[in-house]
């Protein structure tokens, strides 16, 4: 027979209020969707009663064109933006670990964008991004002639491009703090060793820095690429998921179908599609990262 001790009653008296507030937050409104997802619920209550319609919201989303237009924006964004933020955080983490002037003045600068509100830096690259006379074209116009410009936002084959580029920019100082926290964790004798080997800064990196950050790498991949599958707040200021549809997300076609057209059961089952899916791809990447680091 086991007997409880007095701390391990304390220990679930502290993880009490997590729980609480994990199923009341989390748990709940997810199982309410589940539910949801079987029925014709709309957002705001009608004569006829709700009621149950099995697996039809399902077999829409499923030949919807819009819905996998939008799995398709999703996962391009994921997979341009993910290795581009880390790219630039890893740089800038590199620069700003190693012995420059100011040092501490240029890593106050580079965690600014982590200060604003996304929708304060949306607004900002709107206006940088505005035609004829934004900042972005003023630099195009003085390469390619008064009176050219691009229209980043309206054309769909460069939407994308700019949402991806505003998304990089905002983001990426929360990478590389940990990307700095991970370097500052590999010991120096390691670096003083190979340099006494005779090898030079890019071989210190390959067989130094590298695989110390592997770790940190498996981390970053996972919470990046699951943070860009849940893109929205960009989308909704810039584009509204235009032009054409180009810059139409999976949570920005769910908030359309659930706020904009009411519908609120087939939300449902495109919001537990999006979890199911994207909890499957963070356990794949994981496991996957994590097998190719003890290979």
């Amino acid at each position: 027979m086991r007997i409880r001790t007095k701390g391990q009653g304390q220990e679930l008296a502290m993880l009490l209020p997590a729980l609480i507030f994990i199923t009341a937050l989390i748990v709940v409104p997810f199982l309410l969707s589940v539910w949801f997802s079987f029925t014709d619920q709309r957002l705001v209550p009608r004569p006829i009663p709700t009621k149950f319609i099995g697996a039809t919201n399902y077999e829409r989303m499923l030949v919807d064109p819009l819905f996998w237009q939008a799995i398709w924006n999703t996962v391009l964004f994921a997979l341009i933006v993910t290795p581009v933020q880390l790219a630039m955080s890893l740089g800038a983490a590199l620069i700003l670990n190693s012995a420059i002037p100011f040092r501490g003045f240029f890593r106050s600068v580079a965690i600014l964008p982590l200060l604003l509100p996304m929708t304060v830096i949306v607004s900002i690259w709107a206006v940088l991004f505005r035609i004829p006379s934004g900042p972005f074209n003023a630099v195009y116009q003085w390469f390619a002639g008064q009176g050219a410009y691009v229209d980043f936002l309206g054309n769909p084959s460069t939407a994308m491009l700019s949402v991806v580029a505003l998304s990089a920019w905002a983001t990426f100082p929360y990478q590389m703090l940990i990307y700095l926290a991970g370097l500052q964790d590999i010991p120096q004798d390691l670096y003083e060793a190979s340099k006494l080997d005779g090898a030079k800064a890019w071989q210190r990196f390959r067989y130094v820095t590298w695989p110390g950050l592997r770790n940190v790498n498996i981390f970053l991949i996972i919470i990046t690429t699951v943070g860009a599958l849940k893109l929205f707040t960009q989308v909704d200021i810039l584009t509204k998921g235009g032009p054409n549809g180009a810059t139409t997300t999976i949570i920005h076609y769910l908030f359309k179908q659930g706020y904009a057209t009411q519908k609120v059961g087939y939300a449902s089952a495109v919001a537990v599609f999006f979890f199911l899916a994207v909890t499957a791809i963070a356990l794949l990447q994981r496991r996957f990262l994590k097998n190719e680091g003890e290979a």
